[in-house]
Formats: structure tokens, C-alpha cells, sequence
């Protein structure tokens, strides 16, 4: 008579042994190591933000203790009412537009050149990625003295060839695209990287083929390279775009919002409303109100990445 052991595979539960979502919870250590990021993230993130949310209700200033009057959504209707405020946010959307497809762009041509090129590549990587590391007062001081008139490079640069340079942080009309180039060098380094990522996940493979079947590099990027990295470009974009909407730090030291409040962007007309008119009240209201705005991209970019997830 023989008898047959029957082999349990060695992560096989015991006989009896309830199921792992019945055995209790166990992720109390998880959330022990994740109380300092918790407690932080109320006291710095949400608290400050549900406090603001209430003093845009109230007529507060630095002036007064306390919330003062009740204003309702009187700070509200004010600013919706406000040419400043409407400007201001134009410039924003401005700066938006005149900085995102650059940044895009030329991050994914430069990461394309990056990627294929075969000696030298970790000086492209630096090279590119530089700028992003420094501070926005530095990138600011060296822009200032390239576009000073007399002595900037690109004055100096422009002569040379016969063409008369403007007045670019002076002139209304040149101001905001001279920040924009600003951004571009600055920024540009962080969607490299991005984009980066993104070309290295393309397996090589498809390239062979397509190589094989007589495809052209052009048509290779078109149909290849530019489809795989779909949602590397979503998630540049939308980056990209609420990065720009809260610009101030390039503004405020180059221009300080002139010439002629041409270049003050929105969170520059809530610091001037909060800190120079200590209307803080006011100023949280119209932060709420641009809130909404960047929430409602971000909304944006939730949905095109859900349609992207349910295509594939």
C-alpha cells in the first residue's frame, strides 16, 4: 500500500489559515513612517489653504488682528470686477502661451539629438540640465546683464551684423518675450530629462524593424518615437503649463511687473495686494479664484490620461 504526500508550495498558506484581507490590518508601521510627511503636509499644505480660504471671506489685513469684518464674496465679486486682476492674469496666460510649446519642443528635439548621439552624450545630459539647477536670482542677475542696453551681449552681438537691438525689459512690447526666453534656458533642462526617460523605455527593436522594412529616421520619429512617448508628452505639458502659470520669481526681480505693469503676472498682483496694500483678505480671494484655475488644468490632464489608459 503506498501512501501519496501531496507537496504544498512553500508560500501556500496553513489549512485553515483565513485569507490575507481577513487576518486585520497590517499597515500600521506603513503609516508610522508616513506621519511625519502627513503632519507636515497638514500643517504647511492644507491648513494654510483651508486659513486662506476663510480670510478671502473676511476684509483681513496685516493692519488688524484677527479675520475683521465679514466681507462674504464681496473680495470675490471685487476682483472679478478688477481690470488689475484680469490684466494681470492675461500676462500669466500670456507668459503661458509665449513659454509651453518652446519648452516642449525644443526639450524633445534636444532629448531626440541626446539620445542618438554616440559619443559625448553625459555633456549633452549636463549641458542641458545645467541651467535648471540654479537659483531663480542667479538666472535672473545674468539675464539682466545680457540684456542690458550698452553693455549686453546681445546688444553687442546684434550691432555686429547691423541690426539695432530694442530695449528689451523697457519696452512694453519686448518685455514679455524677453522673460520668456529667459524661462526657455532656464527651464528647458527638466523636460530634457523627461523626455529623456521616456526615449530610453522605447524598446530598440522597433527601430530594427522598421529599419529593416525601409523606414526613414523622419518617419521612424513619426510614427514610433512620437506615438510611444504620448503620455510623456501629456505629462510635460501639463507640468509645464501649471510651472508658467505660477510664474513670479524671474518677474518680480527683472521687471518688478513693469514697465508699466506689463509684466505683472497674477501672483505678483496677490503679493502687491497681501504685502504692499496688506489687503490680505482680498489677495486670498483672488489666490482661491487662480486655485480654481490650475485646478481645472489639472482636471484636464486627469482626463486626457484616463482616455489614454483605457486606449491602451
Amino acid at each position: 500500500m503506498t501512501t501519496e504526500t501531496a507537496v504544498r508550495p512553500r508560500d501556500a498558506a496553513e489549512p485553515g489559515t483565513p485569507p490575507p484581507e481577513k487576518r486585520g490590518w497590517t499597515g500600521l508601521p506603513a503609516l508610522g513612517f508616513l506621519a511625519p510627511f502627513l503632519i507636515l503636509y497638514l500643517a504647511f499644505i492644507i491648513g494654510p489653504t483651508i486659513y486662506g480660504l476663510v480670510m478671502s471671506f473676511f476684509d483681513t489685513s496685516l493692519v488688524k488682528p484677527g479675520l475683521s469684518t465679514f466681507a462674504g464674496f464681496g473680495n470675490y465679486a471685487e476682483a472679478l470686477q478688477s481690470g488689475d486682476f484680469w490684466s494681470s492674469l492675461w500676462h500669466t496666460l500670456w507668459f503661458t502661451i509665449l513659454t509651453t510649446p518652446p519648452l516642449i519642443i525644443l526639450a524633445f528635439v534636444f532629448a531626440l539629438l541626446a539620445d542618438r548621439a554616440k559619443h559625448g552624450r553625459w555633456f549633452f545630459r549636463l549641458a542641458f540640465f545645467a541651467p535648471y539647477i540654479l537659483p531663480s536670482a542667479v538666472v535672473a542677475l545674468i539675464w539682466i546683464f545680457i540684456y542690458t542696453p550698452g553693455l549686453g551681449l546681445i546688444e553687442a552681438g546684434l550691432l555686429k551684423i547691423g541690426i539695432t537691438s530694442p530695449n528689451w525689459l523697457g519696452d512694453p512690447n519686448w518685455a514679455m518675450p524677453s522673460l520668456a526666453m529667459t524661462t526657455i534656458w532656464w527651464t528647458l533642462g527638466f523636460n530634457f530629462v523627461l523626455y529623456l526617460a521616456g526615449l530610453q523605455e522605447i524598446p530598440r527593436d522597433l527601430y530594427e524593424a522598421s529599419s529593416m522594412d525601409g523606414a526613414t529616421p523622419w518617419q521612424q520619429i513619426r510614427r514610433i518615437t512620437i506615438p510611444m512617448l504620448g503620455r510623456t508628452t501629456t505629462l510635460v505639458a501639463v507640468l509645464q503649463v501649471i510651472a508658467s502659470l505660477k510664474v513670479f520669481d524671474q518677474m518680480y526681480i527683472m521687471t518688478s511687473g513693469g514697465p508699466n505693469f506689463a509684466t505683472r503676472s497674477i501672483l505678483q498682483y496677490v503679493y502687491d495686494e497681501g504685502f504692499t496694500n496688506f489687503r490680505v483678505g482680498y489677495a486670498a480671494a483672488v489666490s482661491m479664484l487662480f486655485f480654481l484655475v490650475v485646478l481645472a488644468v489639472s482636471a484636464v490632464w486627469f482626463a486626457i490620461v484616463r482616455r489614454q489608459e483605457r486606449e491602451v
